[in-house]
């Protein structure tokens, strides 16, 4: 017999003895490369896939070509979602429960709560590196630039990265009073930007520069672009911002309207779905004077503008790939690290007058041209959680439910899944489509779970019914079961109290069933204390609200500046 023979006689044994039917996973000769795209505070309907205003074809090309998960979550805050996504770990246990910035001095020297990431932590560029890729990072990191904690010594092999929760797409500037220039670093030393700096424009071009420097290599890449769009302050060229300067003009009513019905329509919520009400402390777009409106509406237009900036340069990514024949055999992942940003910081005591004293400017005509400074505040941002409660820093889904789009090699197109995922499980999902297994000593702590049964069309669940899945981050806390949540959103826009909704029927959290069905509320209750107490999270001091914990310390440090 010969060795053909052999093989097809070996084949059909295999296959009469009930072997899975499901593709072994590839070997290191064909594995996919990896293109994760984080895009940072983009709520859940910002991609034109998911109803938004913006005009981002290649990313919805990629949902068309792949599946969009519409019922994923993060953390409600940067810097967890990125530690987690990065780890398939809780936050609790890798070492960034919040944003360093945001923590009492006492509680940033409790254990897990330093908000660096933890050294007993694997990324998965490091499972990724050990299996034979590539590994390249630019952008935001946020998770510390000590000789532990810099992307290179935790997995990557080169990076151009910023360790901030955000600075000035235009310049080399930051964007909060009390910080220095913000620290950007290539691989483990200190850099400076460029003249002609743009973030989307310049993270891309480093990416294409780190994948051209590794293109002679026979070994497959893993490409994380953290961008910096649409985070304050929001900036976009004047070209793109014109595309949107009459999009806006009815209000932030008109937009959430527009938005909850197009996600009907896009099976994003049930038809039932009532929306809620705007929080009562927002003024109403009437009460406006006309310049008001001219400049809430042109905020919103610039912020747009920079989605769709952003979206031209991964387009440009896109397209190196498709060039090199890449394209075919890469897995992109897209996603938003929390929901859209609410905070105004030009209405807190103070920054008025450090922005004009940095060279800011807010005049109507250079809206997010360099040297202007940009946020869509609240009420816009509430229009951009679509139909859900809340916004970035808050437990309701609006700060927590964001967009997700896989496609690539393995990826059925054209596929949508309203099973519920969390960041937790970006990790495992790319890893066993690399045919990577997590086989360490650390395989226990991951979290996550792999979204191959969902893919492959064996469930049409990721978790079970019954099985609770917790979030918990400065105080704002939500616990998942089934359709159910309870959460607890504090102050400023929260009140503290725990609260019980049925997702399936009222994503936008309007209808408490607390009261109503009592022993439901007690039982997740009970399941969130079993999280924390295995995760390790502490809860914040009474009185505990991020805006003031950042005024405290940033006088703490003035007060003791060689001092934690």
């Amino acid at each position: 017999m010969n060795n053909t023979a052999l093989v097809l006689l070996l084949v059909c044994l295999t296959s009469l003895l009930g072997c899975s039917e499901t593709a072994p996973p590839p070997t290191q000769a064909d594995q996919p490369n990896i293109v994760l795209i984080l895009v940072d505070d983009a709520g859940l309907m910002d991609f034109g896939a998911f109803g938004g205003e913006a005009e981002t074809p290649n990313i919805d090309t990629l949902a068309a070509n792949g599946t969009k998960f519409t019922n994923f979550h993060t953390s409600p805050m940067c810097a967890p979602s990125r530690a987690m996504l990065l780890t398939g770990i809780d936050s609790h246990q890798n070492g960034v429960p919040n944003l360093r910035l945001f923590l009492p001095s006492e509680v940033r020297k409790k254990p897990n709560y330093q908000g660096l990431l933890s050294t007993d932590v694997k990324t998965i560029a490091t499972r990724l590196r050990n299996a034979g890729y590539a590994t390249y990072m630019t952008g935001k990191w946020n998770l510390g630039h000590t000789d532990t904690t810099l992307p290179v010594h935790r997995g990557f092999d080169r990076s151009f990265i910023l360790d901030a929760s955000g600075a000035d797409n235009w310049e080399n500037r930051p964007y909060l009073p009390g910080q220095g220039a913000p620290p950007w670093f290539e691989d483990d030393k200190p850099s400076n930007l460029p003249d002609d700096f743009y973030s989307s424009e310049f993270l891309v071009d480093k990416m294409l520069s780190y994948i051209d420097e590794g293109s002679g290599e026979d070994r497959p890449f893993f490409a994380y672009v953290a961008l910096q769009a649409i985070h304050i302050p929001v900036q976009a060229p004047r070209s793109f911002v014109k595309k949107y300067e009459n999009t806006y003009s009815e209000g932030w009513g008109r937009i959430r309207e527009a938005r909850f019905e197009r996600a009907k329509t896009l099976g994003l919520i049930s038809q039932s779905a009532v929306m809620g009400e705007m929080l009562d402390k927002f003024p109403t777009w009437d009460s406006l004077t006309e310049p008001e409106q001219r400049l809430a509406a042109k905020s919103m237009a610039v912020n747009a503008a920079m989605l769709d900036a952003m979206d031209f340069h991964i387009g440009r990514l896109i397209e190196k790939l498709k060039q090199q024949g890449d394209y075919e055999n890469t897995i992109f992942v897209v996603t938003s690290d929390n929901g859209p940003e609410g905070s105004a910081p030009a209405m807190l005591p103070g920054m008025n007058a450090w922005l004009e004293s940095v060279g800011y400017r807010r005049d109507l005509e250079t809206l997010g041209e360099k040297g202007s400074f940009v946020f869509i505040g609240p009420q816009f941002a509430t229009a951009a959680a679509g139909p859900s409660a809340f916004f970035k820093f808050y437990a309701g889904e609006g700060g927590l439910r964001v967009p997700m789009i896989i496609s690539g090699p393995g990826v059925p197109a054209g596929k949508q899944s309203h099973a519920f995922s969390f960041v937790t499980d970006v990790t495992p999902t790319l890893l066993e489509l690399a045919g990577v297994t997590i086989d360490d000593k650390q395989s226990n702590t991951v979290h996550g779970r792999s979204w191959l049964p969902v893919l492959n069309g064996d469930s049409d669940r990721i978790y079970a019914e019954d099985e609770a899945i917790g979030m918990e981050a400065g105080g704002q806390a939500a616990l998942f079961r089934g359709n159910y949540k309870i959460t607890r959103n504090n102050p400023p826009h929260g009140d503290g109290q725990w609260r019980l909704y049925d997702l399936s029927v009222d994503p936008g959290e309007t209808r408490d069933l607390s009261h109503t069905n009592s022993a439901l509320f007690n039982e997740l209750l009970s399941e969130y204390d079993n999280y924390a107490n295995e995760v390790g999270v502490i809860e914040m001091p009474e009185g505990y609200e991020l805006i003031k914990q950042i005024a405290i310390n940033a006088a703490e440090a003035a007060a003791n500046p060689n001092q934690d």
